[in-house]
């Protein structure tokens, strides 16, 4: 057994942490988040969440993804109020198995969630780790008797510049395809803004900047990629791979050390959207009885 493996278990702080030959990563019940991200070389390969950027590491993103006109949404003749982004990522998960390699955890409705979200829902995320590979699996059940509309997202911040050796200005992302669709930017109020920009990927090719991220996120709603690879140009990178998630948020603050790689099913609302819910684009239904899953993977130290 390795030294990464035989870290795998309970820390202190009450999060779990798995391990394999290549990876030990810990994570928080709070959220299910993702906490730490380390290498079997001792390298940090997620963002810290300092709070002078941005205090987040990995949220989770449920029912909504991004934020709401107005703050509010309509279903099924009813108005209800979501904070951006939703409540999983605020909520404590219940730890339903963990080995040295996996993590299970799950979230289900509860009085809360139904005052703002009225729906019975069952939200489960697999955390497996194998070499210097990530699965991260989100399945989300209907236990309840109506048809159940959702969106979710994953949010991890991956350091930039990462931990390589290259520098910051270094890096870029290349997809799988090449990506000339516009693409969509944010509102001031964190909507989708109703004219889309020219691509910044040339060919398959994003060359990251600070200048991308002055307004918010970079988001991809006609991506023809179910994969990328993050790093410095000829050098060693991440290969990150979203084969169900349609939709791709990149995201940074400037000047901060992390961009966030954003699978996503479903967007904020468009600006000003007045539709219902289970009408919104992105939006998913699961049948009573049935289920859903959600996936991402990442692979460190994959070279360009």
């Amino acid at each position: 057994m390795t030294a990464a493996e035989q870290a795998a278990g309970q820390s202190d702080a009450g999060d779990v942490v798995i391990a394999s030959s290549g990876l030990v990563v810990t994570i928080s019940p709070d959220g299910a988040e993702l906490q730490r991200i380390v290498d079997d070389a001792g390298r940090d390969l997620l963002w810290d969440g300092d709070p002078a950027f941005w205090t987040g590491r990995a949220p989770l993103l449920f029912p909504i993804v991004g934020g709401l006109e107005g703050g509010t949404y309509r279903v099924d003749g009813a108005r209800y109020a979501l904070p951006k982004h939703g409540f999983a990522r605020t909520s404590r998960f219940e730890t339903m198995e963990c080995g040295a390699d996996f993590a299970r955890f799950r979230l289900t409705d509860s009085d809360a969630t139904r005052a703002v979200y009225p729906f019975a829902f069952m939200l489960d995320i697999l955390f497996t780790v194998a070499g210097d590979r990530l699965d991260m699996v989100a399945t989300l059940t209907n236990p309840g008797k109506v048809v159940l509309p959702a969106s979710f997202g994953f949010h991890p911040a991956l350091r930039w510049p990462l931990p390589y050796g290259a520098g910051r200005a270094d890096h870029v992302v290349r997809f799988d395809r090449p990506e000339p669709e516009p693409v969509r930017t944010v509102t001031p109020a964190g909507l989708i803004a109703a004219e889309p920009l020219s691509s910044p990927v040339e060919g398959n090719l994003l060359v990251l900047r600070d200048e991308l991220f002055a307004v918010d996120a970079v988001i991809f709603d006609r991506l023809q990629s179910r994969g990328l690879w993050y790093g410095s140009a000829g050098g060693t990178g991440v290969r990150v791979d979203f084969e169900d998630m349609p939709d791709l948020g990149i995201w940074t603050k400037p000047g901060a050390g992390y961009l966030c790689i954003e699978p996503w099913q479903g967007m904020a609302d468009p600006d000003g959207y007045a539709g219902d819910f289970r009408e919104k684009p992105g939006v998913v239904e699961v049948a009573p009885g049935g289920s859903r899953q959600f996936a991402m993977r990442m692979e460190f130290g994959v070279r360009a």
